[in-house]
């Protein structure tokens, strides 16, 4: 086995399921998020000698499957079926409650602009710092930061909004 095909299997063994949980959280498809993974990770050993330092590697094939998101659009290649979301939820230990709540979250975060959605995802999903946000995107540290602190807002308003009708249908 060369050095390139360690270093790449290195790669996906690391970042295979942070890759997969973000793509899910873009597109909402399983099937489409494992692909996007899969053409992420093509992509990744075609230009695999582009990648100077293995510090980077997460915020370089973040940016990979961001533009391989983009690209699916382009091509126009997926489902136009309204389909429920699925979820991605640990059905052995949530109670009912727990997964309507999260239900809730996940549909008031993709409800988000992508501008206030792709940082938050980043840093929530996969637990980027400001810094490497604002390397993915290709954006200032402080426009990411004033993203990320509109996002929260606007998702914690969302979520009061939501939760008012649900107490005056309880009393």
């Amino acid at each position: 086995m060369t050095t390139k095909q360690k270093r790449y299997e290195a790669l996906v063994q690391v970042y295979h399921g942070e890759l997969y949980r973000f793509a899910y959280w873009l597109c909402q498809d399983p099937t489409v998020a494992e692909d996007l993974v899969q053409e992420t990770f093509l992509r990744a050993w075609r230009s695999l000698d582009s990648l100077q330092d293995n510090n980077a590697a997460k915020p370089w094939l973040l940016t990979i499957i961001r533009r391989e998101n983009a690209r699916r659009f382009e091509r126009k290649q997926f489902d136009y079926a309204d389909v429920e979301n699925d979820t991605l939820i640990d059905n052995t230990s949530a109670s009912l409650d727990e997964e309507m709540e999260q239900t809730v979250i996940q549909r008031q975060i993709n409800k988000l602009s992508v501008e206030y959605r792709e940082p938050l995802l980043l840093q929530v999903v996969m637990g980027c710092s400001g810094e490497e946000i604002a390397e993915i995107l290709e954006l200032n540290k402080n426009t990411v930061m004033t993203r990320l602190y509109r996002a929260r807002n606007q998702l914690k308003d969302a979520l009061t909004e939501h939760q008012e009708p649900l107490k005056g249908a309880q009393n």
